[in-house]
Formats: C-alpha cells, sequence, structure tokens
C-alpha cells in the first residue's frame, strides 16, 4: 500500500531547476531574428504632448522600428480595459478614462510610456531612445488621494473634474449611526495604508513573435493568468481573433499581483511584431519596474469603532480614499471595494459596518492588487481599531478580541460574506501560549534596565480566499467569470499529466498538485507531471491570484480525477466481468469486495488505450478527462498573530525579537511549503511596516521644454 502524500512536506520538484539555474524565464527565451525594444518614458507626472520627434531615432544604428500613440490610434489600437465595473453610490457607472498603450496627448505620471524604438540589440535600442525629442508643456499635478478631491487640485481626466472615480458603499449606514448614538465609548483613529512596489525577483518581460504564414502571435511573458492576458488583449484592445494568439507564461519570478494585469508593454511590442515582421523582446530594469509595474495600498483612511461599556463591538465606521494612480489597472476598482470592505467583520461579531470608499485619480502608477489585495487594508483597519480600543478602555488586547469573537456557524457578517466555520479563540490561546505571553512583563522591565522599550502587539485576521464564485463576483461588477479548469490524461504506461488554469509564480504548485493528484491516484509521485501556463496548451482557465489555486483550480482537477475513476471503474469491471456498481477503487486498484478480484489503475489505463479487451459499445478509448469547477462560496482562512519588538529610544531603530503565528489553513497538503508562505508573507508585511513605502515628491512643475 502506498503512504499518504497528502500532508507530507515533500521537497518541491522546481527547486531543482530554480538552484541549478536550470529555469526557463522568459527573458530566457530567444527566438532567431529577434530585436529589443526600449521604451521612451515621460519625466513628468503631469503634461501635454506638444510633439514628439522620431526622426534622429530613426536614423540611428540599428533601429528597424519607432512608434508612438498616434501610430497605434492610426491602426484602432484601442485603450487598456479594467476588468471590474463598479457603480457608485448614485447608480451610476465608476469614469473610466481611456488608457492608450502609448501616451496619447498627455503624460500622466513619471513612467508613462510615449514611443517605443525597437533595435537589433539592446544597446542600440537604448541609444536611440536617447534620440526621441518629446516636447512637454508640464502641468499641476496632484499625487496624493488627499489632496485629489481638494478645490483647486490639479484634473487628472477631463472626465473626471473632481478626480472621483466613484464613490461606493457598502452597509447600513442608518443603523450604525444609530449604534454609534447610543455608544459608552468610541475610538477614532485616522492614518494611512502606505504606497508600496512590488518589485518581483523577476521584473517584467514579454517575447512577441508574429506569423505572417499563419496570420498569427506567439506571446511569451511573465504574467500569472495567461487566458486572461490573450483575452483582454485581442478582445479589447488590439482587435485579433483570439485563436490566433498564444500567450505562454514560462517560469515567473514572482509577481504577487503585480503580474495578473495586462500591460502596454506587452500589447505594443505585440502589435509591433507585425509591423516590423521581426520577433520583439522587452524585458523590464530594476529603475523602470519601479515607474511602471502597477503599485499597491495607498490609502488614507477614518475608522470608527463603537462599543457598550463592556467593551462589546457594536458598530464600525470606515471611510476610505484609495489612490487609484493616473489610470484604472485591470482589477484596480475592486481592490479598495469588493476585496476590502466586505473583510471589514474580521473575526468579530461587529452588529453593523459601514464602509465608504471613494477612488481617486492622481498624477502616479496606477494602482491595483498587490499581495494580498484589499484584505491585509481591512485587517489593518479592523486591528489598529481592535488594538486602540483595548488600550483605552483598559482590557487586555486578547481579552477584548474573545468578547468580541464569532463562535456560530455559519455566520453571515453585515458586509455581504458568510464565513462557513471558525474557531478563532483557539489559534488566539495557542499564539498566547507559543509567545510567552505571560512573561512578557519581565522581558519588558528587563529591556527597560537597558534603555531599550519593548512592545508587544495582536493582529487577528480572517481571508477570503479562492477567488471566486462567478456568479457573485459577476452581480458586483466582475467582466469575466472566475471559475477554474483542469485536465487529467493519464497515459497508457501509467504516467499521469496535469494540465491547469491555475499559474504557479512561486508558489510550488508542481509540488503539491502532484501530490493531490498522486494520492488520489495512488500512483508514484513521480508519475505525475504538472503542465500550466501556455494557451496552447491547456483548457481556458482564469490563472492565480487570490490564494485560489488549490481551492479553486485545485477543485477542478480533483472534479476530472473523479471522471476518470468513475470511468475506470467501468472498465475495470468489463475486465473482471462484474458490475460497475460493484467496484471499488482505493490505493490505486479497483477491487470487487467479497472476491479476489482486482486491477491497477495502470492496467485499467492501458486497456483504454490498447482496447482489445474494452466495451466499446459502451466507452470510448482513453482515459482523459476535463472539467471546470466554480465554487459557491470562498474559503476563510483566519488565524493570530503577535509580534514582540524592541526599539532603541536614541535611534528608533527597531528588532523584531519574537513574531508567532498561529493560522487555521485547514487540510494542509505540504506543510513545509505552506510554511514558507506563512515566512514570505510576515516578511512581506513586516517589510511594509519598518522599511518599504513609495512616496513621490509633491512639487509644482515649470514650464519647460524638455526632451528624454
Amino acid at each position: 500500500m502506498n503512504a499518504p502524500l497528502i500532508g507530507q512536506p515533500i521537497k518541491r520538484k522546481e527547486d531543482a531547476r530554480f538552484l541549478t539555474g536550470s529555469g526557463s524565464f522568459t527573458d530566457d527565451v530567444s527566438v532567431i531574428g529577434q530585436a529589443y525594444a526600449v521604451f521612451v518614458r515621460s519625466p513628468h507626472a503631469h503634461a501635454t504632448l506638444r510633439s514628439i520627434s522620431t526622426a534622429n531615432a530613426k536614423a540611428a544604428s540599428g533601429v528597424v522600428g519607432v512608434f508612438t500613440g498616434d501610430d497605434l490610434a492610426a491602426d484602432k489600437v484601442g485603450g487598456l480595459p479594467c476588468g471590474w465595473l463598479i457603480t457608485d453610490v448614485d447608480g451610476q457607472p465608476m469614469k473610466e478614462p481611456p488608457h492608450p498603450v502609448l501616451a496619447q496627448g498627455k503624460v500622466r505620471y513619471v513612467g508613462d510610456p510615449v514611443a517605443v524604438v525597437i533595435a537589433e540589440t539592446l544597446l542600440q535600442a537604448r541609444d536611440a531612445a536617447e534620440r526621441v525629442e518629446v516636447d512637454y508643456e508640464p502641468l499641476p499635478a496632484v499625487v496624493n488621494a488627499g489632496d485629489a478631491r481638494k478645490p483647486g487640485a490639479a484634473r487628472v481626466h477631463d472626465i473626471a473634474p473632481d478626480n472621483t472615480c466613484y464613490v461606493w458603499a457598502l452597509g447600513a449606514k442608518d443603523a450604525v449611526q444609530q449604534a454609534f448614538a447610543s455608544a459608552k465609548h468610541v475610538t477614532v483613529l485616522e492614518f494611512a495604508n502606505n504606497r508600496l512596489i512590488p518589485n518581483a525577483i523577476e521584473p517584467r518581460a514579454a517575447l512577441a513573435q508574429y506569423s505572417r504564414a499563419e496570420e498569427s502571435y506567439t506571446l511569451h511573458v511573465a504574467n500569472q493568468n495567461p487566458h486572461v492576458e490573450r483575452l483582454l488583449m485581442t478582445a479589447f484592445v488590439l482587435g485579433l481573433p483570439e485563436h490566433k494568439v498564444r500567450v505562454i507564461a514560462p517560469d515567473v519570478g514572482g509577481g504577487f499581483g503585480s503580474k495578473i494585469f495586462l500591460y502596454g508593454e506587452e500589447t505594443a511590442i505585440t502589435w509591433a511584431s507585425k509591423k516590423i515582421n521581426r520577433p520583439i523582446k522587452w524585458t523590464a530594469d530594476r529603475a523602470e519596474s519601479f515607474l511602471s509595474d502597477a503599485h499597491g495600498r495607498d490609502h488614507v483612511t477614518k475608522a470608527e469603532l463603537a462599543m457598550d461599556k463592556n467593551g462589546k463591538f457594536l458598530a464600525m465606521r470606515v471611510h476610505t480614499t484609495a489612490n487609484l494612480g493616473a489610470y484604472l489597472s485591470t482589477f484596480a476598482s475592486c481592490v479598495p471595494t469588493i476585496l476590502y470592505a466586505t473583510l471589514l467583520a474580521g473575526q468579530y461579531t461587529t452588529p453593523a459596518i459601514y464602509c465608504e470608499v471613494t477612488g481617486v485619480f492622481t498624477n502616479t502608477a496606477p494602482v491595483d492588487a498587490y499581495r494580498g489585495a484589499g484584505r491585509p487594508e481591512a485587517t489593518y483597519v479592523v486591528e489598529r481599531l481592535v488594538e486602540t480600543a483595548a488600550r483605552e478602555m483598559g482590557i487586555s488586547p486578547a481579552e477584548i478580541r474573545k468578547r468580541n469573537f464569532i463562535t456560530q456557524f455559519p455566520y453571515q457578517t453585515p458586509v455581504a460574506l458568510c464565513y462557513d466555520i471558525g474557531n478563532y479563540e483557539a489559534t488566539l490561546t495557542e499564539a498566547i501560549k507559543i509567545a510567552d505571553v505571560a512573561g512578557f512583563p519581565a522581558r519588558k522591565a528587563e529591556a527597560e534596565r537597558r534603555g531599550k522599550l519593548r512592545g508587544l502587539g495582536y493582529s487577528t485576521y480572517i481571508e477570503a480566499c479562492g477567488l471566486a464564485p462567478s456568479n457573485i463576483a459577476g452581480s458586483l461588477g466582475a467582466r469575466a467569470g472566475l471559475f477554474e479548469a483542469g485536465e487529467v490524461r493519464f497515459h497508457p504506461t501509467g504516467s499521469v499529466s496535469v494540465f491547469t488554469g491555475s499559474h504557479s509564480h512561486g508558489q510550488g504548485h508542481e509540488t503539491t498538485f502532484a501530490q493531490v493528484v498522486a494520492d488520489k491516484f495512488g500512483i508514484p509521485f513521480e508519475n505525475v507531471s504538472i503542465v500550466h501556463g501556455d494557451t496552447g496548451r491547456i483548457p481556458f482557465g482564469m490563472g492565480t491570484y487570490g490564494s485560489r489555486s488549490i481551492a479553486v483550480g485545485g477543485s477542478a482537477i480533483m472534479k476530472a480525477i473523479d471522471k476518470i475513476v468513475d470511468k475506470g471503474k467501468k472498465i475495470a469491471a468489463h475486465l473482471m466481468e462484474a458490475n460497475p456498481g460493484d467496484v471499488q477503487f482505493n490505493n490505486g486498484e479497483f477491487t470487487v469486495p467479497g472476491t479476489d478480484k482486482k486491477k491497477t489503475i495502470a492496467e485499467v489505463a492501458f486497456a483504454a488505450y490498447v482496447p482489445h479487451n474494452y466495451p466499446l459499445d459502451k466507452l470510448e478509448p482513453g482515459l482523459n478527462e476535463t472539467a471546470f469547477y466554480d465554487p459557491t462560496n470562498f474559503t476563510y482562512p483566519a488565524g493570530s498573530h503577535i509580534c514582540e519588538v524592541e526599539i532603541d529610544p536614541d535611534t528608533g531603530a527597531t528588532k523584531v525579537v519574537n513574531f508567532t503565528a498561529v493560522d487555521d489553513f485547514g487540510n494542509i497538503i505540504n506543510p513545509m511549503i505552506v510554511e514558507g508562505q506563512v515566512h514570505g508573507g510576515l516578511a512581506q508585511g513586516i517589510g511594509q511596516a519598518l522599511l518599504e513605502g513609495c512616496v513621490y515628491e509633491d512639487r509644482k512643475s515649470t514650464r519647460l521644454n524638455s526632451s528624454h
């Protein structure tokens, strides 16, 4: 009998090639005759494009093409689309200004692309890009969310005179007002959730190739969801038949949301590859990524929590201004709304919640999903309120949480979501034990003797993962389905190939998915290979984001496995001269209970492909099944974290001396990979809290003529 694979810390299959430099990332892919692209970018936050002269650049050595926004407009290339429609509180759709692939008429943030130069070598393209002469007329700019709606603020788009994209709300406003009126204590906080730059290990990259013979395109791109990339690019921007574009996302070196979106760079070179009839490669350098990748967070919030005399939560009121940047990125509109306000209940039985979000345009890089996409922002609001309320009311941070935890399930929150199950007090109790909270006063006193400050902070969270279901997402404004696809191919020799619409960019899919499949089939782990990231090979899938890979993508694979097992029972029944209803499958074998009859799944697979003894009158040959899965609810992982820090009051230097994380993730497939994911999440959270932040200078432009 094969040992169970679920729950085992199996080393990642992927690591062998990654650690030996054998991975194949987009920049590793080269084709014969490829040219290189460099983008000319605006040095101004806001300016009119009076003229762009490309003559000198075109005359430069090795140049094979120079294109501007006017060239794309002449070909009727559309703007980059936003994938989620948000409806304003007045019932009107959000303001959705055009987002040109290359700037047309104006530039609206530092890094806005105005031209693309294509040459035989990268150095030639860089040199020629310096020769593109852009005559800018600088305009006043606004960069801070809190300033965007002030009288006299620079107008980013004519369609939004006050820079407002939408004012959106969720919750019962009147009920919240009544609860606040009767509250014995109200905690009020105003704070910012700082802007972040994703900065993945692998910069964004693309290689586009046009085939005149087939009138088709192949795009290699560092992207988290190749099918969505293809759909948006073909249907909404380039107007191409979808089947004429193949998108391949090979190994991807990190994304955390920043590689979900359709960007202008890969769109421009795909279009240009036909213009020059040459393959074109573009790879961002690090400075370029800082300017052009979609940023994350950037909220300004006022939050209030109403309580009774015992610290029981009565209501919460949240007003957030979310900086959307200069344009609406692919999922920008839903991150500070649908993915944010719906998590403001946290783990607590707050009866009434009202959240109002104002999305504003500014002269900054577009802001979109990044590591949690709205959920961390919600947790930050809730836990800052709870921690502050505990101190104000003289209740311990642990006790005030326990008094307000949800204990009865299912639980319908006042902000749309329905939690299916949870045990929040258990995770907090365990975290308190591991963190030795009881011993903290002694450690604090010892730190004081050394002249240091020591503090202890709590955070309990809940996430809505497995982004779906499609019908709910659609009712909330999603312009795409959120199902997932899986195909399982059992080969004649007993090995298995799995084709998944999910995409790995560091999560370990090739290992965890293989564990699930091998465990279910009762076959060796080494006999399962996972294929992803290629629209030419996999069924239409929605990619990886929103912690949906195993919950949605894995479930689709399980449905396909069930189909194979069901068919296998019929084949095995024929081979064993038994009734299909009497056949059972377990640990790789089809058996008939009460008899010694059995067939391995490898034997059944061989019979399916070599059907000499096969029920051809009832079954088609082969053992290959496809399934799609669209869940009926999110999954709701939750946990309790406790952080202990020590601060040097003279220098402000902060040291995290202890961090305890107790998380309830349900059925763990590979604990080693899960621990790695938790470590990575903690590192990014601590990074934002102590080290990271993207700040735009807020200074007035002076009118001048400048060239790139």
